[in-house]
C-alpha cells in the first residue's frame, strides 16, 4: 500500500463510513469468532484445555485474517493492477472507523438536544456496554465522551499505524485481535480461560497507538481551540491519572481528553445491574454535559487528520 492509497482509503472512510448493506470483514470476523466459540466449548471442557485452545484462537484468527487478506490482493494483482489496488484501497478503509465514531456522537447529540433522553439512552446503548436505561443527561455525556477517547484508538490511529507498517492485511490482522478481545476477552467466568490470550494480545498491540492517540488528541485539541491551557490540563491528568485505568491502555486516551475538557470520567457504570467502580479521571473536573460530546468528536477528527498525516509520512519513510 502506498501513502496515496491510505490518503484514499481514509477518505472514503471520512465520507461513507460503515455501508451497513455491504459486506464487512469485521462482522464476518464476529461471526466466526462466535462460530468457533460454540464449537470449542463442546470439545475442550477443563479450564487448561480452554486456555489452550483460547492461545490458539488468539494467534491463528490474525495469521489467517492477514494470509487471507494478503492473498487476495496479490491474486487481484495478479490479475490487474489497478483491481489489487482498489481491493487494498477497500480493505484499508473497513478498518478506519472515524465517520462511525462521529456519526454515533451525533446519534446521542441530536436527541439530548431535542429533550428527548430516553431515545439518546437508546442511542448510546449501541456504543457502550454498560446498562444505560436510567443514565442521567451527564451520564450519558460521560459515556459517550469515554467511548470516543477510548475508540480513537482501537478505531482510529492503531489501524491508521498497522496500514502505515504491514498495509491492509496487517490492518485486517490487528482488527482480528481487536474483536476478539472485544467479544472473548472478558475477566467473567465464561471467558477468563478462553479470552485471557486474546485480551493479553489486545493489550501488547495497543500499547504504542494508545499512547501516540493521547499524544494526537492533545495536538487536534490545539489546532481546533487554539488554547495552550487545555493542552497543558490535557497532558497533566494523562501524566497523573493515564495509569489509574484498570486497562493498561484505555486510560492514555481517556485521561488525555478529560483534562482537554476539564471534565470528569470513570467512575461507577453498572452492568447486568452490578455495580463497577473505576478510578475518576481528571477529579478536580467538573461533570459532563452534551456540549462536550461535540468538542470531543471534533477533536477527535481533527487527531485523525493528524494521525492520516503521521501515517502517511511513516509509508513513505519505509
Amino acid at each position: 500500500m502506498t501513502g496515496g492509497e491510505l490518503l484514499i482509503a481514509s477518505a472514503i472512510d471520512g465520507v461513507c463510513g460503515d455501508p451497513r448493506g455491504l459486506p464487512h470483514p469485521v462482522r464476518m470476523m464476529g461471526r466466526c469468532i462466535t462460530w468457533l466459540d460454540h464449537r470449542v466449548r463442546t470439545i475442550c471442557r477443563s479450564h487448561t484445555s480452554l486456555r489452550v485452545a483460547g492461545i490458539c484462537l488468539a494467534g491463528g484468527l490474525p495469521v489467517m485474517t492477514y494470509c487471507l487478506g494478503a492473498i487476495i490482493i496479490q491474486e487481484a494483482e495478479h490479475f490487474a493492477g489497478w483491481l489489487g489496488s482498489a481491493l487494498s484501497i477497500g480493505l484499508a478503509s473497513t478498518t478506519l472507523a472515524t465517520r462511525d465514531l462521529w456519526d454515533h456522537v451525533r446519534a446521542v447529540d441530536d436527541p439530548l438536544q431535542a429533550g428527548d433522553l430516553l431515545a439518546a439512552r437508546g442511542a448510546v446503548a449501541m456504543i457502550v456496554g454498560r446498562d444505560t436505561a436510567e443514565l442521567s443527561e451527564s451520564e450519558v455525556a460521560r459515556a459517550t465522551v469515554e467511548t470516543v477517547a477510548e475508540s480513537v484508538s482501537d478505531g482510529v490511529i492503531a489501524p491508521l499505524l498497522y496500514l502505515a507498517i504491514g498495509g491492509a492485511p496487517l490492518a485486517l490482522a490487528y482488527k482480528a485481535v481487536n474483536t476478539l478481545d472485544s467479544m472473548i476477552g472478558h475477566r467473567d467466568e465464561r471467558y477468563a480461560d478462553l479470552g485471557w490470550a486474546s485480551a493479553r494480545l489486545d493489550d501488547l498491540v495497543n500499547w504504542m497507538p494508545a499512547r501516540l492517540s493521547a499524544v494526537l488528541l492533545l495536538l487536534g485539541a490545539g489546532l481546533i481551540t487554539q488554547q495552550i491551557e487545555r493542552i497543558h490540563n490535557g497532558w497533566r491528568v494523562l501524566k497523573r491519572d493515564g495509569s489509574l485505568h484498570p486497562s493498561p491502555n484505555s486510560g492514555r486516551p481517556e485521561a488525555a481528553m478529560a483534562g482537554i475538557l476539564g471534565i470528569r470520567l470513570g467512575g461507577t457504570n453498572f452492568y447486568d445491574g452490578i455495580a463497577q467502580d473505576r478510578p475518576i479521571l481528571g477529579a478536580e473536573g467538573r461533570s459532563a454535559e452534551p456540549r462536550d460530546m461535540t468538542l470531543a468528536a471534533i477533536i477527535m477528527v481533527a487527531a485523525s487528520v493528524v494521525g492520516v498525516i503521521l501515517a502517511v509520512g511513516i509509508k513513505w519513510l519505509v
